[in-house]
């Protein structure tokens, strides 16, 4: 690389790896790394999160992440997890009725979460 494409490269860095070529390249190097390896790695942090929101919004109704994905694989419902963990935020009832779907289709449920037990004032819907 030439002089120029680096130091555009090195914008925005902290102290002398911004001006002076040899510590530019080093970082401008390390930083492209930084990148290619994290481009992958982020695929991998995403599908963790999209799971941990569904076995959150799973457990909320009695039903284990494990135990949903296998009754929805059952009933032939073809949703990935970016789609589950979308609905289970901002569309509870659509996720509901998802989980009594998967409930159905699974009803030898052993390793079920109770649903958990309201105590005080009960709302209604």
């Amino acid at each position: 690389m030439n002089k120029g494409k680096i130091f555009k490269l090195a914008k925005g860095f902290r102290g002398r790896a911004k001006n002076c070529i040899r510590i530019a390249r080093e970082r401008v190097e390390k930083a492209l790394q930084y990148s290619y390896r994290d481009r992958r790695t982020k695929k991998r942090d995403m599908r963790s999160l999209w799971i941990q929101r569904i076995n959150a919004g799973t457990r909320i109704h009695g039903v284990n992440y494990g135990n949903f994905m296998h009754g929805l694989m059952k009933e032939n419902i073809q949703l990935n997890r970016k789609v589950l963990s979308e609905l289970s935020m901002h569309e509870p009832h659509s996720f509901k009725s998802l989980v009594d779907i998967s409930r159905s289709a699974f009803p030898g449920n052993k390793n079920a979460v109770p649903a958990p037990q309201k105590k005080g004032l009960q709302i209604l819907v």
